[in-house]
C-alpha cells in the first residue's frame, strides 16, 4: 500500500512539472535567453559608456571613464563640438553624400539585378561571375585605383569625387538579382500581354514587388555611405568636404586642443551613431531575406 502511494505520487510531481520534452524544451529556452541577453548588455555597454562620458567633464572622464552615471551631468561637450568646430558643415557634407549614394545605389543595383535576372544578353554568366569576383576583393585594394581614376577624370576634390564611385556596389546587385530570380516568370508574361515594354515591366510590376529587398539596399547603404572612410581620404583634401567620418577621427587627433577630450570625441560619435541607429529601429522588422515577397507560382 505504501509503494503504491509514493507512486501514485511521483506520478502527480510528473504531471505537474509537464513532459520531460516540455521541460527539456523550457530549459533550452531559458539557456538562449540568458546568452541572447548576454550578447546585448556587451553589445550595449559601449555604447552606454559613450553616452555616458559624452555627458561628463574632461576632469571626470579621466578618472571615472567606466561609470555610467555621470556625478555632474553636462551638456558642455555637445556645446563646443557644434560651435567651436566644423561638426556642423561635417553632417551636412554626410547627408548629401549619404542620401545621394542611398538613392543611387536604390536604382543602379535593382536595374542591374533586374538585367541580370532576366535580361538575356551575351556574357551575361561572366558578367554575373565577375560580379561575384568583387564582392571578395577587399575594398582598400582598389583605394589606388580609384584615386587614379578620379583625379584622370578631373572630379578630384568636389562631391562628384565623394558620391559616383559608390552609387552601385556588387552586393546590392547581387541581393536584388537573387530577388528578381524568385519572381514567377508568369507575372511579367502578363504584363508583356497587355502590352507593357520591358522597362515598364520592372518598373511597374516587378519592382513594386521587391519592397523587401529594395529596403535591405536602402539600410545597408545608408549605413555603408555614413560610416565610409577609405573613400572619402583618396577622393577629397579640402576642409569644405569633409564627412563626419573624416572629422571624428581629426577629433581623436587632438583637432581642437591638447587632452584626451574624451567627452568631446565621444559626443561625437554619440550623435554620428543616431541617424543609423534610427534607421535599423524603423526597418528592423521589414529588412528581410531576398525570398520574401515575390509570389509563389
Amino acid at each position: 500500500m505504501t509503494g503504491a502511494v509514493a507512486t501514485a505520487r511521483r506520478s502527480a510531481v510528473r504531471r505537474d512539472r509537464g513532459p520531460a520534452w516540455l521541460r527539456r524544451s523550457r530549459s533550452g529556452t531559458a539557456v538562449a535567453l540568458t546568452v541572447l541577453v548576454i550578447l546585448a548588455v556587451a553589445y550595449l555597454y559601449p555604447f552606454a559608456i559613450s553616452l555616458a562620458t559624452s555627458l561628463k567633464s574632461d576632469a571626470e572622464a579621466a578618472t571615472d571613464p567606466l561609470s555610467l552615471i555621470p556625478a555632474t551631468p553636462s551638456t558642455a561637450a555637445y556645446t563646443e563640438l557644434l560651435r567651436n568646430s566644423d561638426f556642423p558643415l561635417w553632417v551636412r557634407n554626410s547627408v548629401i553624400v549619404t542620401l545621394a549614394v542611398t538613392t543611387g545605389r536604390v536604382l543602379f543595383d535593382s536595374m542591374a539585378g533586374y538585367a541580370l535576372a532576366r535580361l538575356r544578353f551575351p556574357g551575361r554568366s561572366l558578367v554575373f561571375a565577375a560580379l561575384v569576383a568583387i564582392m571578395a576583393v577587399p575594398g582598400v585594394v582598389l583605394l589606388i585605383p580609384r584615386f587614379l581614376v578620379i583625379n584622370s577624370l578631373g572630379i578630384y576634390n568636389s562631391f562628384a569625387a565623394l558620391i559616383l564611385p559608390l552609387l552601385a556596389d556588387a552586393a546590392g546587385i547581387f541581393i536584388m538579382r537573387n530577388f528578381f530570380m524568385s519572381v514567377p516568370l508568369g507575372v511579367e508574361e502578363a504584363a508583356r500581354i497587355d502590352g507593357a515594354g520591358p522597362f515598364r515591366v520592372f518598373w511597374s510590376v516587378v519592382l513594386p514587388m521587391a519592397r523587401p529587398a529594395l529596403i535591405t539596399i536602402v539600410v545597408l547603404s545608408f549605413q555603408g555611405s555614413w560610416n565610409e572612410l577609405s573613400h572619402f581620404i583618396v577622393a577629397s583634401d579640402r576642409p569644405e568636404l569633409q564627412t563626419l567620418t573624416k572629422g571624428v577621427a581629426q577629433l581623436t587627433a587632438g583637432a581642437l586642443s591638447q587632452g584626451t577630450q574624451y567627452p568631446l570625441k565621444l559626443a561625437a560619435a554619440v550623435i554620428m551613431s543616431i541617424p543609423v541607429a534610427v534607421l535599423f529601429i524603423v526597418f528592423q522588422r521589414r529588412i528581410t531575406s531576398t525570398q520574401d515577397g515575390a509570389i509563389k507560382g
